[in-house]
């Protein structure tokens, strides 16, 4: 059995039963660090992290648990206030369905359960207070492949024994509200994604820039916390590689098989490869609940588009 946890103001809240092939803890993100060669981290799917924070009363950047593909059991060592929000995995408590993208009180001793998906991909537990564990490098977003963050600092995933930390209720935290209906995403559509046209993007062909938001790409089984492939036509670029270069989130890769990779939270922090462009932040977290085979869209928009969006996304969370 691990556990990690401050001292000062926490208790323990939770023990996991039964560990799923991936629950990580994860803050806002580890930033400022690019130049040590140290990833960003952080929830995949921004969105889902940031309304179960809110649901929760937690303030912007408190810790949650992001659960991937279910099959996780939890057992309440305190009364807990909690949400879910993101993808839907079966989650029941007591046996009884959890209500998603809610506010909700759980008991000590009752068991908390995420399943199997059956809408999206990445769940997000919340809770009051927030999860604890010491930062490393100002963060506790967990990267499993750094062996950085995480409940015991050391990039560990949850398994079975496993014991966290809950904080202390913060009174200076959002109040917390119902997103609005168009927040509860049904990831089971066709998903547009915004992109930011690149550098490079004039060096690709005409056709390949035709094709590249003009047709229907899907996900391809090779997809992680690092980076998601889509399968669709060959795109052609008139460079080869590149110097390599810095890499930022939703950063869209076309390697010579013409196959482009949109990178996420634990992408490497250089790369060489021409890129088409760079999902905005919204655009890479709606991408990160797609299932492989699922079919997306690339759709080309504007910095100030962008921007505008991504203000009032963070205007939800500002009080």
């Amino acid at each position: 059995m691990k556990w990690a946890i401050r001292k000062r103001e926490t208790a323990i809240g939770v023990r996991v039963e039964r560990a799923g092939p991936l629950a990580l803890l994860q803050d806002a993100g580890r930033f400022g660090v690019r130049r040590l060669g140290v990833t960003q981290g952080g929830p995949a799917d921004l969105h889902g992290w940031a309304w179960a924070n809110r649901l929760a009363g937690n303030p912007w950047g408190t810790a949650a648990l992001e659960v991937t593909f279910g099959g996780l059991t939890l057992v309440a060592e305190r009364d807990l206030t909690l949400a879910v929000a993101g993808a839907d995995l079966g989650a029941t408590l007591e046996g009884k369905a959890l209500p998603l993208w809610e506010r909700v009180q759980c008991r000590e001793g009752q068991r908390l359960v995420f399943a199997a998906p059956a809408n999206g991909l990445r769940a997000y537990l919340a809770v009051a207070g927030g999860f604890v564990a010491e930062p490393v490098l100002g963060s506790v977003a967990c990267v499993v492949r750094e062996g950085l963050g995480g409940f015991d600092g050391r990039g560990s995933k949850l398994a079975e024994g496993d014991r966290l930390g809950v904080g202390k209720p913060s009174t200076a935290g959002a109040s917390p509200i119902a997103p609005p209906d168009e927040a509860r995403l049904d990831y089971r559509a066709t998903a547009r994604l915004s992109l930011l046209p690149g550098a490079q993007v004039g060096d690709f062909t005409g056709q390949s820039l035709f094709q590249a938001f003009n047709a229907a790409w899907q996900v391809d089984d090779r997809a992680d916390r690092m980076g998601i492939r889509l399968i669709g036509p060959r795109l052609q670029c008139r460079i080869g590689s590149l110097v390599s270069e810095g890499i930022g989130l939703g950063a869209v890769q076309v390697p010579p098989d013409g196959q482009p990779i949109a990178l996420l939270n634990d992408r490497q922090t250089i790369g060489g490869y021409p890129r088409l462009g760079a999902l905005t932040p919204l655009a890479a977290a709606r991408l990160a609940q797609c299932l492989p085979g699922q079919e997306v869209h690339l759709v080309a928009v504007s910095g100030e588009r962008a921007l505008m969006e991504h203000r009032r996304f963070c205007a939800s969370f500002a009080s």
